[in-house]
């Protein structure tokens, strides 16, 4: 299992690099105009210091408020380039749409997939947390990072009713709960992905998508795009798809 996840960071660090390019510190710099952006804000740092930014795209007063991160895991950049789509584009209807890029800068620098101490920040989240190490490594009790008390104070505050963490190398929309199955059926449509229930290799433990199924009323959903989605689906076809299948629109 190790020499395999080993094999999949590789693959995914030289494919992320190409479509994603050098990764910068933060999301400041990607885009000189935003006229889709109602606000940007700074949500946390990392644990080195690092700005966490999020940016509010539609209508702040719209019913439906979405989340949508990326980055999470720092060597899984390329759909960091859907959500600077959605940013850099035109002006948005119909939801109230948070897009978090780059939810560890430190490994995204890196091209690293752990943040600073070496954690997992995908198995760093307070519901059904265990103590695991290696690729793994969650950390030394639940919450323990920065990053992410920093992503559950976001998400607690903007109380989304749809979240979607954007992730590498597997390929489908998990669809392994009936909390998550309507939003999941459309996220497959819309993004051209299959269904798949994802069982992280039986490490599937204090993930951001079980601590907010379980404790927040909306739905978080994991969507994963592949060792090496093209550019054309990054920047075309799943930022149309995202928006439609969240009740958005330009």
């Amino acid at each position: 299992m190790i020499r395999r996840i080993a094999t999949a960071t590789t693959l995914i660090a030289l494919a992320s690099t190409a479509l994603a390019g050098p990764a910068p510190a933060d999301d400041a710099r990607r885009g000189p105009v935003h006229p889709a952006v109602v606000k940007v804000k700074i949500i946390g740092k990392s644990v080195r210091g690092t700005p966490i930014r999020a940016w509010q795209l539609g209508n702040p007063n719209a019913r439906r408020t979405v989340v949508a991160m990326a980055a999470m895991h720092g060597d899984e950049l390329a759909p960091r380039r859907i959500l600077w789509s959605l940013r850099d584009g035109r002006k948005l209807r119909g939801i109230n749409l948070w897009l978090v890029p780059t939810v560890n800068p430190d490994g995204a620098r890196r091209h690293h997939r752990k943040n600073a101490h070496g954690v997992d920040l995908n198995r760093n989240y307070p519901v059904r947390w265990k103590n695991l190490d290696g690729a793994y490594e969650s950390g030394p009790h639940p919450r323990s990072e920065r990053e992410t008390r920093v992503m559950m104070r976001f998400l607690k505050r903007t109380n989304p009713r749809y979240v979607v963490s954007f992730h590498q190398p597997l390929h489908g929309v998990d669809s392994s709960g009936p909390k998550t199955s309507a939003l999941a059926r459309r996220l497959a449509k819309y993004l051209h992905l299959p269904r798949k229930s994802f069982t992280c290799g039986g490490h599937c433990h204090g993930t951001m998508t079980q601590w907010f199924n379980k404790r927040r009323r909306g739905a978080a959903i994991t969507v994963e795009l592949g060792t090496s989605p093209s550019k054309r689906y990054l920047t075309r076809v799943a930022p149309r798809g995202l928006l439609r299948a969240v009740g958005g629109r330009r």
